[in-house]
């Protein structure tokens, strides 16, 4: 029985139970290997998380930001879904579970979580932070080419983890997920690399059946020019004591740029448009970038035009537009 809700600040507190006595320096030592090994190449059989001290490590540098990402992208294919929910999620490559929490706070727990991971110490001290707020089930799984996943899961997500895995094995790995899945979230880095591996994934998903749910309006073709931009968001990430000391910063919170695709096998209403950058609010008027149906494009809005002025200058980037409460 859960007793308590899964949330940013429910993470933070079990993260901090289960690291409490974790000496700083060790955590920001194993945190620069683990950096340094995220930069470079990884097999896709040689985990990065290697023990616990590795895994309270990450734990403590990566679940906040990656649970905030997870939880925008998910909010958004809740937003286009509302009458959907998961029964059951698969969680690949889940490590500690961040996208696990993420799962069970947007939809209250109600889904029957199975995290897949090779890192035996990740999947433990994951375990472990989520007793007594969600049920999972945690399993040692090769993430590549041989993985089988069980028939009819209603989710999937796929955070942080293609870019562990060569280029055959991400398509292998998305392949699965499309067979199994009612609905896939892959969440990469909002870099242009990050946004790559999405439209990769993206195109695979289109081309498998499904439709996109978010960001994008629609299911057509990217209209970016490849190597002019990309398209990415961010989610602010609050920071605890325990956060600053092992990341060694000094501001209480973070922004965590993130690139996603959200694909159903079922109907959605995907946002009329998509804002792609921070608004920009200038005397008078709101300048919104905008991805819609019929491709990139820059609205403005005035005072002239009422109430939808005080919701553009609410707005924030990655929000859908317009409002769905609009006069």
């Amino acid at each position: 029985m859960n007793v308590s809700a899964p949330s940013a600040d429910s993470l933070r507190a079990a993260l901090a139970a289960v690291l409490d006595g974790l000496p700083p320096r060790q955590a920001a030592q194993a945190v620069d290997r683990l950096i340094a090994n995220y930069r470079g190449t990884t097999p896709t059989d040689a985990p990065v998380l290697r023990d616990r001290s590795d895994v309270a490590a990450y734990a403590a540098y990566r679940m906040p930001a990656t649970f905030e990402a997870v939880r925008s992208a998910l909010g958004a294919l809740a937003d286009a879904a509302p009458d959907w929910a998961p029964r059951t999620h698969t969680d690949l490559g889940g490590g500690t579970g961040a996208a696990s929490w993420a799962v069970a706070e947007i939809w209250e727990g109600a889904a029957r979580t199975t995290v897949l991971d090779w890192a035996e110490p990740a999947l433990k001290l994951g375990a472990e932070l989520a007793r007594g707020v969600f049920d999972a089930e945690w399993r040692r799984e090769r993430i590549g080419t041989a993985l089988k996943l069980a028939d009819d899961t209603d989710l999937v997500t796929v955070s942080y983890v293609l870019n562990e895995l060569t280029e055959a094995d991400r398509a292998t790995l998305v392949a699965e997920a499309a067979r199994v899945g009612r609905a896939v979230v892959i969440v990469e880095p909002g870099t242009p690399d990050g946004y790559e591996r999405i439209i990769a994934a993206r195109t695979l998903l289109v081309e498998a059946g499904f439709s996109v749910a978010a960001p994008c309006p629609h299911s057509g073709a990217c209209p970016i020019v490849p190597g002019t931009d990309w398209c990415h968001f961010a989610a602010r990430v609050s920071r605890s004591s325990l956060h600053r000391k092992v990341k060694g910063g000094s501001l209480p919170y973070e922004d965590e740029k993130f690139a996603y695709v959200a694909a159903t096998r079922f109907p959605v209403t995907p946002a009329p448009a998509r804002i792609t950058r921070r608004p920009q609010i200038r005397k008078g008027q709101v300048l919104l970038d905008l991805c819609g149906p019929d491709g990139l494009g820059r609205e403005t809005v005035t005072k002239r035009h009422g109430p939808l002025y005080k919701q553009a200058r609410d707005a924030e980037w990655g929000d859908a537009w317009p409002p769905e409460d609009r006069d």
